[in-house]
């Protein structure tokens, strides 16, 4: 499909910001704040020192309501953003619900931009997601990469949303001059994670059926695809460091890839997952199921060259995501 368009990393970018600490006293709005990705950034937040914190559940603010996202920004007034809020899932839900993933997460960017630029917010940080990137970009995948190439049919939607998400980031610091940047993380995991049957990404979908399948002692376990598909994990906790890292060490245009740079494959996360919940059977793969983007591995350079790199490794992670999942069994979604 040719080079990248132009505003993929836009050189008419005027903003002139010097990234710095933030003011640990100031009105910090976390849109998604009782997700994976924002409570993390919550806990992070409030770990470093932030005072005023301010979050709303879905069902006090809906974010796909223009009137209701602008009336709180009225009220609230906060310095800072991050937009965490996102309607996620797995394969099957993106499968089955493109129109929903698509206009939900639209509505939701739009408004809560839109009134963030209209109620003086200083500094922004957009999360999008590394499904953005075509299905066949070369690995690892640099931000460059962003709009090289057919996306993967299986999420389309969803990151056709993101994209848009992130070029309104861009649109915003032309139009406006405001220093707001985007985030894009590789595959996550970790407390909190949506561990449905239905709605779940393939890692704590793997932790559900093979804990279930330890504690009933079931001799198999069966697995979508064909296992050899190579995926990136990255801790949420490690996100929400990175995202503050961000926020106070770099600013730019182009959105940041975050991940930790190393992947394993879709049959290698399984047997840790097995070992971590210590089931003993057989491990079969449903070959007729799809398999998704065959690798998805992102290059993390420019967020090296920012200052930051991810400290949990892959097994830690597991091991307290596992003890969190079994902590919570009885209340998750099912």
């Amino acid at each position: 499909m040719g080079e990248a368009p132009q505003n993929v990393v836009d050189d008419r970018d005027q903003v002139v910001f010097e990234p710095g600490p933030l003011d640990r006293s100031s009105r910090f709005y976390v849109a998604g704040h009782r997700g994976l990705v924002g409570s993390a950034i919550w806990r992070r937040l409030e770990a470093e020192g932030f005072t005023d914190l301010v979050g709303r559940s879905s069902a006090e603010l809906d974010l796909k309501d223009r009137d209701a996202v602008f009336a709180f920004f009225a009220e609230t007034k906060p310095r800072y953003v991050v937009l965490a809020a996102a309607k996620v899932g797995g394969i099957l839900a993106n499968n089955t619900y493109p129109v929903d993933f698509l206009s939900d997460n639209l509505r939701i960017q739009v408004n809560v931009l839109d009134a963030a630029v209209k109620h003086g917010v200083e500094r922004l940080l957009f999360l999008g997601s590394s499904c953005i990137y075509p299905r066949l970009a070369p690995q690892p995948i640099k931000e460059e990469s962003l709009l090289t190439g057919h996306l993967e049919p299986t999420n389309d939607a969803y990151a056709i949303a993101k994209i848009a998400g992130i070029l309104h980031i861009q649109a915003i610091r032309r139009q406006y001059g405001l220093p707001w940047i985007s985030a894009m993380p590789t595959n996550l995991y970790g407390p909190g994670d949506n561990f449905s049957t239905t709605g779940s990404h393939v890692l704590p979908a793997l932790i559900r059926r093979y804990d279930e399948a330890a504690r009933s002692g079931a001799a198999s376990v069966t697995n979508w695809g064909t296992g050899t598909p190579r995926r990136e994990f990255l801790h949420v906790d490690d996100l929400a460091e990175a995202c503050l890292h961000l926020l106070e060490h770099y600013d730019g245009p182009a959105q940041v890839n975050v991940g930790t740079g190393t992947d394993v494959t879709i049959r290698e996360i399984a047997e840790t997952v097995a070992r971590v919940v210590g089931f003993a059977g057989e491990t079969q793969w449903d070959t007729t199921k799809p398999d998704g983007t065959p690798q998805k591995l992102l290059d993390v350079s420019k967020l090296a060259d920012a200052g930051w790199t991810a400290q949990i490794g892959l097994e830690d992670g597991l091991r307290s995501t596992v003890q969190w999942y079994r902590a919570h069994a009885d209340s998750i979604r099912q």
